[in-house]
């Protein structure tokens, strides 16, 4: 996967286009990285049709508890999901923040409630 980060401005939307393009044809999937912490973010989603957006981990932390952030993340996934765009949620650590987004309908995560970064690959993860 190819990750496009929001956290840059990009000021040639069309080359980056170009490149999303090129990747899917060659068999990779793309992504809008950091979505929600960078520059114009609803502007980017609208731009490039990316296969994945990640949601900050400034947006999952403490989400269990924030009716804001949840809003949030529930008009991101209606968005998404009107785009045929999968939403993953990255920096998940706790279980309760976990549970909130799959309540939400968020099924793709990344985080350290999951699994640290390690050499070798994980081959279990917690039961939620």
């Amino acid at each position: 996967m190819f990750e496009f980060t929001e956290s840059e401005k990009m000021t040639d939307i069309a080359h980056v286009k170009n490149i999303i393009n090129h990747y899917r044809q060659m068999g990779f999937k793309t992504a809008i990285d950091d979505f929600g912490a960078g520059y114009s973010g609803l502007n980017l989603l609208s731009d490039l049709a990316t296969d994945y957006v990640k949601l900050d981990m400034a947006l999952i932390r403490d989400i269990d508890s924030n009716p804001r952030k949840q809003a949030i993340v529930r008009g991101t996934m209606a968005i998404a999901n009107e785009l045929g765009t999968s939403i993953i949620a990255e920096g998940v650590e706790t279980a309760a923040e976990m549970q909130c987004l799959q309540d939400l309908g968020v099924s793709l995560f990344q985080g350290f409630y999951l699994a640290r970064p390690e050499a070798q690959p994980v081959l279990a993860f917690p039961e939620v």
